[in-house]
């Protein structure tokens, strides 16, 4: 008899911000496969006897390969295991979700996909920043800063992010150690080096630290500041709410 693989968001950061279906599994879950940045908190919600795997990546080292934790997955679930695969914010935004259902699929492993609450869209709330705003912008565009380092090169377009930034908001997400590099291609794309940016570290926690600047300024701040991962950057004239008197948290 097999058992099923639970691909769960864990959220951003802040522990009550997992959903109640998210909870419910990892309550009854017979093994808990976690990521290095969920909120620990909800391992204590584990139940007496359940197995708790530490599978987190490091930004420069991984306890395990993706094929370890996916093979994992698979033993745990053919042992008629209720599996959780507990990942930070949503399993599906850069959170590797995808590769995973994909192993379980083809191994013939049923699986579920419980959404998260992604970091794009609460870290920058947290710091008082909504990414849409109908006087401002309708839309935003999220991108991440570190990519598959197999890739024989970057898939990332700066010149559609630029053209994304005159419509809307940009949301960096795990971009803080190349944000130099990153800020120098936008702004070579035609993003006016005024435009207001702010550098989010631990969002949602409560060791949440905050950097504002421009485009053209801020990875200057941030290095000052010694903002490090995980960190999230947005830039676009919404980050101005803030100063007015959106900046509720901490």
């Amino acid at each position: 008899m097999t058992g099923k693989v639970y691909l769960v968001g864990a959220g951003p950061g802040d522990p009550g911000l997992i959903t109640v279906k998210g909870l419910k599994l990892i309550q009854q879950a017979d093994v808990v496969l976690y990521d290095r940045l969920i909120p620990m908190e909800l391992l204590a919600e584990t139940r007496i006897g359940a197995e708790c795997i530490d599978v987190g990546k490091l930004p420069t080292k991984h306890r395990l390969s993706q094929d370890e934790i996916n093979r994992l997955l698979i033993e745990h679930a053919q042992q008629n295991k209720l599996v959780v695969r507990l990942k930070g914010g949503d399993p599906f935004v850069f959170g590797r979700g995808g590769e995973e259902a994909l192993a379980c699929h083809a191994a013939g492993i049923p699986f579920e996909v419980v959404p998260g609450i992604s970091s794009a869209i609460a870290v920058p709330a947290y710091a008082g920043i909504p990414v849409t705003h109908r006087q401002i912008t309708s839309a935003f565009t999220v991108f991440t800063g570190h990519e598959d380092p197999t890739k024989p090169e970057s898939s990332i377009d700066y010149a559609a992010l630029a053209a994304a930034a005159r419509l809307g908001t940009l949301v960096l997400l795990m971009g803080v150690s190349h944000l130099q590099d990153i800020t120098t291609r936008l702004l070579a794309e035609g993003i006016p080096p005024e435009t207001p940016a702010i550098s989010i570290e631990w969002g949602t926690t409560p060791q949440q630290r905050t950097v504002e600047g421009t485009l053209a300024t801020l990875p200057e701040k941030v290095q000052s500041a010694g903002l490090q991962a995980p960190a999230l950057t947005v830039i676009g004239e919404v980050v101005n709410l803030r100063a007015m008197g959106l900046a509720w948290f901490g």
